[in-house]
């Protein structure tokens, strides 16, 4: 079974080598204007910058707020905790089920706590979607900032996930294995013009490329077709297998408990050989799940790699390997 690793579209690789040739400076500004709107359309918020890596849109938002930040237990980005220990910010964390957010129960921690931001991503873990739309209403109405990292979940055909209706600041990576994936470079967006103007030296510093900008312009357009696939295709694995968090969610990986996830790791690697990357996380591990787990990140692969007859052939796979 061949499995490949995904990469930038053909499309976005001829356009970033030919803004490359390209020198007058008002060409590289087009790019750049160009994909800064085409994020403010994705988004449907009114401002964005582009930047050159998913943690400097981060650093960028993490510094346009002074106060305490909550971030979820487990489940998000490890970058929130490197970040707020870079500008020396009081963190608090949100409890948790396996990732997932409790709208009461993050309603209490605000109320204890007293934040002035919250980071979450889209999709805890990558495996479930967080409800993003009620968690806003609870940070609105306390006049807490609600940052939500969308790289996972760019072009929800849905509009519940990296919608700016429902995040006062949206940040994403556009690096590799991203849903727009370019190979480096990110994004912050907002409704809020002073959350960019605050913090306008630090995005001059961390500005995109014009080369890495004329490939966002080519790869957005991709957005909803390679997340549309990729739900799709975790969806039909959380249901062809027994056991794996939140079955019921909308996530773009599959995670499952295991008793020994090196050695459930190890033997599913040789099974599933994925050419120029891989596709398994041990847990336990921030970024996913803290308990004894192996994620297998459908998100890396190239969508053509994710036909019924592969997928069928991963399920078996899978089974065939002792948890």
């Amino acid at each position: 079974m061949e499995l490949y690793f995904k990469k930038p579209s053909k499309e976005a690789r001829t356009a970033m080598c030919e803004a490359a040739l390209q020198t007058a400076r008002g060409n590289r500004d087009a790019h750049m204007q160009a994909v800064e709107d085409e994020i403010c359309t994705m988004t449907g918020h009114e401002y964005s910058r582009a930047v050159n890596s998913g943690n400097s849109a981060i650093l960028a938002a993490m510094s346009a707020v002074k106060g305490k930040i909550l971030i979820p237990d487990q489940g998000g980005w490890k970058g929130f905790l490197q970040m707020a220990q870079f500008l020396d910010r009081e963190i608090a964390e949100i409890p948790t089920e396996s990732g997932l957010i409790y709208p009461d129960i993050l309603l209490d921690i605000i109320r204890k706590e007293q934040p002035e931001a919250i980071f979450i991503t889209s999709l805890a873990g990558y495996t479930a979607e967080q409800p993003l739309r009620d968690i806003y209403q609870i940070c609105d109405e306390a006049g807490v900032v609600l940052v939500e990292d969308a790289s996972g979940a760019l072009g929800d055909e849905k509009d519940l996930l990296a919608n700016g209706n429902h995040s006062h600041i949206i940040v994403a990576s556009t690096g590799s294995p991203k849903i727009v994936n370019v190979g480096n470079g990110g994004f912050i967006s907002t409704n809020n013009k002073k959350f960019l103007e605050n913090e306008n030296t630090i995005l001059k510093t961390m500005q995109a490329d014009y080369i890495t900008c004329a490939g966002l312009s080519k790869e957005i357009k991709y957005a909803t077709q390679v997340l549309s696939k990729t739900m799709a295709s975790c969806d039909y694995l959380k249901k062809q297998l027994d056991n794996v968090y939140h079955p019921d969610k909308r996530g773009i990986n599959v995670i499952m408990p295991s008793n020994d996830p090196s050695k459930f790791a190890k033997e599913l690697k040789m099974k599933l050989k994925v050419h120029d990357g891989g596709m398994l996380t041990k847990c336990p591990n921030y970024n996913r799940v803290m308990d004894n787990a192996v994620a297998l990140e459908i998100k890396n692969l190239d969508v053509r790699c994710l036909t019924v007859e592969k997928l069928k052939k991963i399920v078996n796979l899978i089974k065939s390997v002792p948890i």
